[in-house]
Order: structure tokens, then sequence, then C-alpha cells
């Protein structure tokens, strides 16, 4: 071989080698250097390492290679650092060809595990600080050395590593002194090393199991073509209005399927790891860098909405596992009720002997009422002497605190005529809950009272925002909308978990879980919220009406977490503050694509060339209007170093004056000028306040240094003025969006359009936990909410099915909103076809022609691709098959009950505008004596009707349909097989709603009974009329006219 085409061969492979390697401290992927060629940090060992990792290990960390220990020699276009002088004015690029004497980097690499951008985790084999060559002068450990170092303890690896070093030192390649160093900062480098392994990793479904899921799933799609092919074919002719009215039916439950289906194609599991969370973020010594947060509590109506639930929620908050200084709770009170105020004085107080209670014992839940009324050995795991006495006394404390409360509440039954007056004796300012000004009450926290220790408790702030008259409040969504203002403007965390009432923290450690995506270094600038499953208490053991909603929160939500992420369910998520302010994600810099300058101007032009670039770089400029203002402005007080944080530390420069923005668009040219946004453009996108404005621009939250509270207080009770968000983008384009009752999917839907990401959290033991109504009456009417929503957003400029069509959604994406926002239309077909089997019975007529035995595979098919389906999916999600067949009951019960009814309301509402009021959903504790009393407890409600009506025509039906298969004979009971199996389906489905209308003791309204008799009856009779049972005679009439005849 040629020198030269050796020499070709050795670039090549040496590129290739580096090609596309990922960075194994902050998992990005390893850019090309100046030179063209992937960046090498060391060339010692090769150790894969990005250029901005470079560079920060080298101004601010050790200065020397993760995994050989070599210092760092400076690469050109780096900045220079104390001992860069040792290398004589030699850069390390001098030494980049001596990298072909070395192992080839595959080589190196092969052993390691890393977790790249989006998670995924290769786990040939993890990666181990301890698992490092120690030699400073080239060599580097072996593969059979390296390959052992899973398999062996810490002592034996240990012992592996000294022996190595001895025979490294008999060599003349490791001195003594380089050996001691080495000692006395391996356990530190170790916790150095762990620190920057991933916070969390991506885990598959295992192929065995989703392979055949999704086999299935195309065999099924392909049966269902066959099957319409056969049953739009073969009519049926003496049925044809009621063939063709199923067949209609048919094809949208098919497409229903397909929009429910094919977003749960790639369904993933995620794991976080705390203790590398703690490791980086929380080291002795140093200032904890944990990010703060600020926790939203909303609540409307004390009285449907119990206090002594809502003190639980906020008793778990201020006790959650968190430094006390960077954790705030905000409850929004929408109705100014004193009662919620007088409750959050004695939670106050109650708090500062709960916290340290649950800190010093490590007890779960953090909730009081579901801490003391777990039914479990609460002995277990508990060593400390003290606990048996200090619980007993604690239990007796919150029993107290637990009768305070109650007098309360009954205080709060009857209003006096002047209105509630404040222990101060001034009137209540919200003693008219339509018309008051907003109130704000800032208790505990850093200026507040101590816990009985003596320490600091989190800051609880009690929201009220003003209501006038002649102004649309947006409900729940405005009230988070003024949470969100009021937190920017007195803390202004980078993070907000959102919370209802009644969803306690379960878990004191969900917001350390949270922290391990949004923290992440790379997947934490792209998300704007993580959403955590909800669970619940007090649901009766079968969950008869499926109010746990497993098949949701266990497979469709971990299905979009594969994709784009799940959606926002309304409680139980931590958001991103600048994703809720309408900001777009950072864009992550591509490579550059290969062009080529052989082709003529005019030919790349009309390949997309040209202008088109010039076009996207203009609206990329008016988009990042405020980031390329702020980064202008920032230079003059920051240093050219190039740096690299693994935490998003808290911001102490001074926030800039909007003066000063106007003030640094002097020195711009007018293009810079017209993608900068003025005053005014930043007034009516976020209101009239500078103080809020400035809070937005501060890229890690905080606040400005030596504030005064006073003065936040002041502004934080302007920006929840009724007037604020007038002419503003408020409800719009920030914050929760209005224009639904389901304000969450608006607003996560938004987010997702502008190319946010979301994460799906699952940890062991659930997050959060809240109540569920489990009476039949108020299970409907939550449904009937739900479903409005999603008919308003239909009917929206924001229906998926037109909005953002383009844009950065995802297609599996949009496919899962489009099924959250259609759903509910499929009660009409449902209600249909749920009423075609008492009509095939009565009229004796059916839906499907006599079929042979070919086209009755296609029916078996059907069948059992739907079971296959069905148990695939149980077996990888782990979802039992009581609750999968409880969603399929409930689904149906829902679906022509309060599905149907919100369909109507909505159309009402959009053609008439006949609004529907709010009805917050009933969180009332359950009476110990009767657990599941409230299972029983029936109230009346139009959305009984239609149900009970298919029932009673269904039971009907079947009765006829036999007695008329006895009359004719032994031939009629064939067909009559058919028609059977389809009513006993409807019954079965059914059977949940027929149970909750007979209750314990059969107590059925009356006025339920007689409607659905008189219909059914009618009905009935209707149908007797013109198509009687009796066999129709085709003849003339013949009478008997005498014995004689």
């Amino acid at each position: 071989m040629e020198p030269n085409t050796m020499a070709s061969f050795d670039d090549e492979h040496r590129h290739s080698s580096f090609s596309a390697k990922i960075c194994r401290i902050c998992s990005d992927e390893i850019r090309d250097g100046d030179n063209g060629q992937t960046f090498v940090a060391c060339h010692v060992c090769a150790f894969p390492v990005c250029k901005p990792c470079y560079d920060y290990e080298r101004s601010t960390g050790s200065k020397c290679c993760p995994q050989c220990k070599t210092h760092y020699k400076r690469h050109k276009g780096s900045p220079k650092i104390a001992g860069d002088e040792e290398n004589n004015g030699q850069d390390d690029s001098d030494d980049e060809l001596n990298i072909k004497n070395r192992p080839d980097a595959s080589s190196i690499h092969q052993n390691f595990a890393y977790g790249s951008e989006n998670g995924d985790y290769n786990s040939k084999q993890q990666w181990r600080s301890n698992g490092r060559a120690f030699s400073s002068t080239g060599s580097v450990l072996g593969k059979e050395f390296e390959a052992e170092r899973d398999g062996a303890t810490d002592e034996e690896w240990k012992e592996r590593v000294g022996k190595w070093k001895a025979r490294q030192e008999k060599r003349g390649l490791l001195t003594k002194s380089e050996q001691t160093k080495d000692q006395d900062s391996e356990e530190e480098e170790y916790l150095d090393a762990d620190a920057r392994q991933p916070l969390w990793r991506k885990v598959p479904i295992s192929s065995s199991k989703i392979s055949p899921y999704r086999i299935v799933i195309v065999l099924r799609l392909v049966i269902l073509v066959f099957f319409f092919r056969f049953r739009i074919l073969t009519p049926a002719r003496d049925a044809y209005p009621l063939w063709l009215i199923s067949v209609i039916c048919e094809i949208w439950f098919a497409l229903s399927w397909i929009l429910d289906q094919f977003p749960k194609w790639m369904p993933i599991n995620r794991e976080t790891y705390l203790d590398r969370l703690s490791m980086r973020f929380e080291r002795d010594g140093e200032k904890n860098k944990l990010a703060p947060v600020d926790v939203f509590v909303s609540t409307v109506d004390p009285l449907k909405e119990p206090p002594i639930i809502t003190a639980n929620t906020i008793l778990s908050i201020l006790a959650v596992d968190y430094p006390v200084n960077k954790v705030s709770c905000y409850v929004s009170d929408d109705g100014a009720s004193m009662l919620l105020f007088d409750t959050l004085s004695e939670t106050s107080e109650f708090a500062r002997r709960w916290v340290p209670f649950c800190k010093k014992y490590n007890v779960e839940p953090r909730a009081p009422e579901f801490y003391f009324s777990e039914k479990i050995d609460y002995l277990k795991d508990k060593v400390q002497t003290t606990f048996v006495k200090d619980r007993r006394a604690m239990k007796r404390e919150y029993e107290e605190f637990k009768v305070r409360i109650n007098s309360l509440v009954a205080k709060a039954q009857k209003k006096p005529e002047e209105g509630w007056v404040m222990q101060d004796g001034t009137p209540w300012p919200g003693n008219n809950t339509r018309d008051h000004p907003g109130m704000i009450q800032v208790y505990l926290g850093k200026e507040g009272a101590f816990d009985i220790d003596g320490n600091e408790l989190p800051r609880l702030v009690y929201v009220s925002r003003e209501k006038r008259p002649g102004y649309a409040h947006h409900k729940k969504a405005g009230a988070m909308n003024a949470m969100v203002r009021v937190s920017a403007v007195l803390t202004n965390a980078p993070f907000m978990l959102n919370l209802d009432c009644d969803h306690y923290i379960n878990n004191s450690r969900a917001i350390r879980e949270s922290m391990c995506f949004l923290m992440d270094p790379q997947l934490g600038k792209k998300l704007c919220y993580v959403q955590f499953p909800q669970r619940f208490d007090g649901i009766d053991r079968n969950d008869r009406y499926a109010n746990r909603n497993i098949v949701f929160f266990d497979i469709n939500m971990r299905g979009l977490d594969g994709i784009q992420g799940p959606v926002y369910v309304g409680t139980g998520c931590v958001f991103n503050r600048p994703a809720l302010y309408g900001y777009e994600p950072p864009v992550s810099e591509k490579r550059k694509k290969m062009t080529c300058d052989c082709w003529p101007s005019w030919l790349s032009c009309c390949c997309g060339g040209g202008s088109r670039h010039k076009s996207k770089s203009s609206d990329s400029k008016k988009k990042s209007g405020i980031k390329s203002l702020l980064s202008k402005l920032r230079k003059k007080k920051k240093s050219d170093t190039a740096s690299m944080s693994y935490s998003r530390k808290r911001s102490t420069e001074a926030i800039f004056d909007l003066e000063d923005i106007e003030e640094g668009l002097e020195g711009y040219d007018e293009l810079d000028k017209s993608s900068l946004m003025s005053q005014k453009n930043f007034e009516k996108r976020f209101g009239m306040s500078p103080v809020f404005i400035a809070s937005t621009l501060m890229e890690n939250g905080g606040l400005p240094e030596a504030t005064n509270t006073s003065s936040l207080i002041k502004e934080a009770i302007h920006v929840i003025s009724c007037g604020y968000e007038e002419k503003t983008e408020w409800g719009k384009e920030i914050g929760w969006i209005y224009g639904s009752v389901t304000e969450d999917i608006l607003t996560g839907f938004k987010m997702h359009c502008r190319g946010w990401k979301s994460v799906y959290c699952m940890p062991k033991r659930p997050a959060f936990k809240g109540s569920a109504p489990i009476n039949l009456s108020d299970r409907l009417h939550q449904v009937l909410r739900w479903a409005l929503g999603s008919v308003e957003i239909f009917f929206s400029r924001h229906c998926p099915l037109w909005y953002a069509w383009g844009g950065k959604l995802k297609i599996l994406e949009r496919l899962a909103y489009i099924n959250t926002i259609v759903y509910p239309f499929t009660s009409i077909p449902l209600l249909a076809y749920c009423t075609i089997p008492a009509v095939c019975l009565l009229t004796g007529k059916f839906i499907i022609p006599t079929i042979n035995n070919f086209a009755s595979i296609w029916f078996l098919a059907l069948f059992l691709s739907i079971i296959a389906t069905a148990i695939l999916e149980l077996r990888w999600s782990g979802v039992s098959i009581n609750d999968l067949w409880r969603n399929e009951q409930f689904w149906v019960i829902g679906g022509v009950s309060a599905h149907l009814f919100a369909v109507f309301q909505g159309l009402l509402k959009v053609l008439f505008g006949v609004d529907t009021n709010f009805t917050v959903t009933s969180k009332g504790a359950s009476d110990e004596a009767d657990e599941f009393g409230d299972l029983y407890l029936f109230k009346w409600t139009t959305l009984l009707i239609p149900p009970t009506t298919l029932i009673i025509l269904n039971m009907v039906g079947v009765v006829a349909g036999v007695s008329d298969a006895i009359n004719n004979g032994y031939g009629s009971w064939g067909p009559l097989f058919g028609k059977l199996f389809f009513a006993f389906w409807v019954i079965v489905h059914l059977y949940p709603f027929l149970k909750g209308l007979m209750g314990r003791q059969n107590r059925t309204p009356t006025i339920v009974v007689l409607w659905s008799i008189l219909l059914a009856s009618i009905f009935s009779l209707v149908w007797v009329r013109i198509d009687p049972f009796l066999p129709k005679q085709t003849g003339p009439m013949l009478k008997q006219c005498g014995v004689d005849c």
C-alpha cells in the first residue's frame, strides 16, 4: 500500500472512530473542532468530553482528564489558565497526530455506559469513577482489566487498582507522589464522578412484550379493513336503515380506536437517581444548589372542599423533603372565604409542631389525616425510643387541631347579617364574594414564625384575587394565572408545582423526583412540565365507576411519554416557568449540512435555498428579541471566559429596569431594533407591572438583592387586580389558557405546539394522592365537566384538528390531543348502537344478513384481535384485568349519559350562547363508621335517564325476543342468538349503573323509574303498532259465516 493511501486511511479511520461520540459528563454530542474533526479533549486516553465540559474542567474543575487524570493541555481557541505556562506555549492540538499510535477510541469506549440527550441509557457496562486509569504518562487500562469492574466489590476493585499501580510504578510509569495524591483524592473523585452520571434514564419496554403488541395492532387494522369491506358489500336488505346506522357507528368506533391506539405505540418507563441529585447539588460544605419551587394550591368553596382536607394538603407541602428556604406554598382562595383564612392561621400554627416531627422520624405520608388513619405497622423501621411517645402526643395535638377546624366550619354555616368580622374588629374584605379587593397574607417563612426546634419553615401565602362585577374572571384558569404573577413578584422560583386542594403529597421526595428531569443539563431546558399520575384514596375495592382511571394513567400516559410527553391533567404537575410565559424552548444547534457550490444559483433557489433561509433567519431574529437583548446587555457585565454550569444557580444579577432596556436600544442598528421588544410590547404582553416584567427576564428565577418586602406586597396586590389582564396576552398565549373548563388540556396543548416536551414520572411510591367522588351522580357530573371542556375546545380556534399544523407538534401527539376533544361525540353513535339490539329483538330483524363460513372468519378474527390486544396491553403495562373491564363499563355508562349531555350543552353554548355553570366536585371526607357510604348516596340528575331507558329497552327486548322464539318454534332460535348476544353486551356494560340505581336499600328516585318506564313503554308500543309480532295475512280477510258455511 502506498504511503499516501495509508495516511488517508489512518485519517479516515481516526475520524470515524471519534465521530458521533457522546460526552460522558453532560450526555451531549461531541461536535467537530476547529480543524473540522471531532473534538478530542485528552490525547492520552481519548476519554469522550465535549468542548464546553473541557473548558469548564479547565476553568473551575479539576483541570484533569476524568479518566486518566492527565492535566489538560490548552487547545487552540481556549482561554489560558494558571499552569498553561508549563506547556512552553504549545497547544494540545500539536499532539493531535500522536493519537494514531494510541489505542482505538472504539476499544476504549466500548465497556462504558452513557446517557444520551433524551435519557437513553446504553448499559453494556456502567462507567464507574474508580474504574479509571491513574497514569499521567499516557497509558490506559486495557479492556481485560476494565471489563472486570462491575463484577467486583469496592474492596476488591481497590485491591486490583493497587496491584496495577505497583506494576506501573515498577515500569516507571507512575511516581510515588502521584500515587499518594491519587489515594488522597480517590474518594472525592468517586463522588465527583457519580454526581456527573445521568440523573435519570429511559427504560424501554422489553421487546418480548412490546413487539407482539405492535404486531397484533397492525393485524387488527388489516382485519378491520376486510371486516368493513364485508359489512359494506353485504347489506341487510330487510333492515336497511338499521344496517346503515350500524355500519356508520362501527366506522366511527374504528376511527376512535385508531386515535386512542396509535399514540400508545412507543410506551416507555423512566427511572430517577435521587442520590446523584443530592451529590450534584447538595454537597457538604457548599451552598445548596437545588432550584426553588413555588407550590400552588387552588380552592373555591370551603363547604364543598372541606378545610380539613385543604389543611392536610398544605401540611404535606410544608413538611416536604426539600430545603425549606426553597419552598413556598401559595393558596388561592377564589371564594374569598374567611373560613379558609382562619384555617390557614390554625394550620400554620400546627405546622410548627408537625413539620419537625415528620422530618425527625421520616414518616410517610406527611398529611396527618392519612398518616394516622393508615392501617399498617407504624413501628416498622423505627428505632428511636422516643417515637411512640412523640407519635401519641402528635396524634392528640392533631385531634385538637381537627376540633378547632370543625368549630370554624360550624361557625361558618350561618353568616351574620353584618358580615364576617376579623379578630381585630375590622370587617372581612371578602364579605361580598363577587365584589371584593385583592388580599394577600404571608405566614411562616424566613420572616415568620419558626418551628418548635427553632428552624425555619417554608413560606405560606394566602392569595385571594380581586373580583368586581362586569369583569371576566375565568374561573380556575384565572386564579392560577393570578398565583403565577404573585409568586413571580414575591419569590420567582423557576419551577412551579400545581396541586388541587384535595391532592396531598404522598411521597415527600416527589419534588426531588421532578428535579431529576428539570435540572438535567440537557433535557431540562426543553421540558415544559413533569406530570405525575393521579392516585386516589377512599375508593371502593371493586372501583365500581372506574374512579382510579388506571387505564389512562398507566397505559395512555406512558405511551405519550415515548412521543412528545404526557398531556397536562390539572394537578400533580411541576412546571418550568418560562414555558408558561409563552416562550419557545431553546433550539439545539445542528450540524451544518454539506453544501455544494457546483449548482447554479437559480437552481438552488428553486430547490429551497436563498430567500427561504433569509426569511427564516429574519423570523428567528424577531422571536429571539428578549434573549438577544439580554445577551447584549449582559456582555458588558460578564467575562468572555466560556464556562459550564451543572446547576440552575439562583441569579444574583440586578434586574434590568425597563428604562435601561430602552437605553440599550440606542446603540444598535435598525435591524436589531426591529427584533427587540420595546417597553410597550412588554406591557402589552405581560401587563403594567415593571417588577413582574423584570422577573420574566431572569433566566434562573430569584429576586434582586435589597428588595423591600412591603413594596413587593403592594406590587403583588396590583398584579391580582381584576383589570390587570385587560389588553394583555394572559389566557391567550401566556399562563393557563382561557376558553374551556378543562384549561389543563388547552394549556398543555399550547406548550407542545411551541415545541416543548413533557415527561411522565411514576415513582414507586405514588407522589400525590387525592379524593374522588365514588357515588354515581357526582361521578357523572365530574365526567360531564371534563367532556364539556373537550367540546368547547373542539369548537374553538385551538382545536387540534386545525390548529398549528406545520408546527412542532408531532403527529402521534396530535392524534392523542384529537382524541381528547373528539371522544364526547362518540356518545351519539354509542347511544344508537346500544339501542339497535332492542329494536332488532322487537322487530325480528337483524343488522347482519345470513353469512357463510368464510365471512364468519372476519367476525371471529376481529373478536380474537380485540381480545389479544387487551391481553398484550395488560402484559406490558401491568394493569389488572379488573381495571380494564371497569374502564370499558364506564366508557359505555359515561358515553350514553354525561358525554351525550356535554355535546348538546356545547352546541347550545356555541350556537345560542347559553353558558353552563361550573360545578365544583364535592370533596368531603368519608365517614369512619361507613367508609364507602357515599357509594350508595343517590342524587337526582337528568344524566340518569338515558342509561336507565337503555337498560329497560334491552330487557324488554330480550323478553319479547325469547317469547317470540318460543311461539315460532325451533327454527327461530338460531337467528335469535346473535340478537341476544348483542343485547346482553349492552346490559352487562350498564350493570354497574344498574347497581347504582338500586343502591343499598333500593332507594331509586321515583322520577327516574317513571320517566324510564314511560319512555320504554311508548317506544315499545309504537313498534308493536307498526310491526306486530303476529304473522300478517297477505290474502283477503276470511270470516266464518255459520255452522253450515
